[in-house]
């Protein structure tokens, strides 16, 4: 028997595969950025793919817009909707980023930290994508949204330590900007993890 509150969460499930289709490409785009830089500059011709992944984040992003317009009635609250919808979108358009910088800043060499925040990133993408399979029959995520938090601390600890290793004695000034910025993306990315973890406790919390 359909309960209320099922009722009048509505049955369009094209949500859920939407999300889900954003969970695939936020793997997708951390995993190339990932290796990218684990095999920089041999990879640098992954920048390209990377920028695809943006683009696709793009559609689904306008595609879930234009389908909430559409509905009167969605599984989950709108606001939540949107929310989630901005988090994904922002972690590819962050991993772009930092793959774009590498190329515009002439980057000849990575830094360790880096490719450590990157395999940080791709870890939290695979838990977030793994939480949106489950939010779809709002099972417990709490095994995977734990880890992005773990995940996330790691990184602020990983930047911290890669922003104060730039200013050491003798660093190029520019090389400083330069990572600088890098390390920004990333630390931005993986928060935007966290921030979708967050929002999809919360859906679950909500549905239950």
């Amino acid at each position: 028997m359909t309960s209320i509150a099922s009722f009048l969460r509505g049955n369009d499930r094209e949500f859920f595969d939407l999300f889900e289709r954003a969970g695939e490409n936020i793997v997708r785009a951390a995993g190339l950025l990932d290796e990218m830089l684990a095999e920089y500059p041999e990879r640098r011709a992954l920048a390209p793919d990377i920028l695809a992944c943006e683009r696709v984040g793009d559609q689904i992003t306008h595609d879930i817009i234009r389908r909430l317009n559409q509905s009167f009635v969605t599984p989950i609250d709108r606001e939540d909707i949107l929310q989630l919808t901005s988090a994904l979108d922002d972690i590819v358009d962050f991993t772009e980023e930092v793959a774009d910088y590498l190329g515009l800043y002439n980057i000849e060499a990575p830094m360790e930290q880096a490719q450590t925040l990157a395999h940080l990133l791709t870890s939290a993408t695979v838990e977030i994508a793994a939480s949106i399979r489950l939010v779809r029959g709002f099972k417990d995520i709490s095994e995977h949204t734990v880890e992005v938090h773990r995940l996330e601390n790691q990184g602020d600890r990983t930047v911290r330590e890669a922003i104060a290793s730039l200013f050491q004695v003798g660093i190029d000034p520019t090389v400083v900007i330069c990572w600088k910025d890098i390390f920004e993306r990333l630390e931005n990315a993986i928060d935007s993890t966290e921030r979708a973890a967050y929002i999809l406790e919360g859906i679950v919390i909500k549905n239950t």
